[in-house]
């Protein structure tokens, strides 16, 4: 069984380091990717000499980032999380066991935040009507679409068609899962500040 880290990175020199670290304590078994998307800092650096295995992407933006990710990386599980260091790495194990043994093929991290300031101004207003648009046309609840801490099974990573500009690249996951009638499941996931 062979299990992907996915971590697509701008910026993210104080928290790359810690990220990768938790991810070989917690999934040790995995091979964990950074694909740097033209920082300007040290997070290349950081993350090789950390032990991931380093890939670029030049075409700015996240969404860029994650369809090549999912085109490069072959593996029979994968989990994506941003390199923010805003997530708990401790339960990717969780997120693992629930794509094998309930047989899902997206589980989504729904952030239970620790402070007011975690998400940026806008943002926690935006996601819930984005999640709340996407509830009422499939018929389906999640509370924290725009979250980026997902799992996703290999069925899912590789019928995800691509993206289109207008869209957050979390939306478009969501929604893939709902049209292709996948099963899903979200699970409560720690959530931080920044590292500043």
């Amino acid at each position: 069984m062979e299990i992907a880290v996915l971590i697509p990175c701008f910026n993210e020199e104080l928290s790359i380091n810690q990220v990768i670290l938790d991810f070989q304590k917690f999934l040790p078994r995995a091979k964990i990717y950074v694909y740097d998307n033209n920082s300007t800092d040290k997070t290349a650096e950081i993350a090789r000499a950390a032990g991931a295995i380093l890939r670029t992407e030049d075409k700015q933006g996240k969404g860029q980032v994650v369809y090549r990710m999912f085109g490069d990386i072959e593996a029979d599980f994968y989990i994506m999380v941003d390199g923010d260091g805003t997530y708990d790495i401790s339960i990717a194990p969780q997120m693992i066991n629930i794509l094998i043994n309930e047989r899902c093929d997206m589980v989504n991290g729904k952030r239970i935040e620790s402070d007011k300031e975690n998400y940026r101004r806008g943002h926690r207003l935006g996601n819930l009507f984005l999640t709340g648009v996407v509830s009422a046309i499939f018929a389906h609840r999640f509370s924290d679409m725009l979250s980026g801490y997902k799992a996703f099974s290999k069925k899912f990573i590789k019928s995800f068609p691509g993206f289109s500009k207008g869209f957050e690249i979390e939306t478009q996951l969501t929604i893939h899962a709902l049209e292709m009638n996948l099963p899903v499941k979200e699970i409560e996931t720690k959530y931080s500040n920044r590292a500043t």
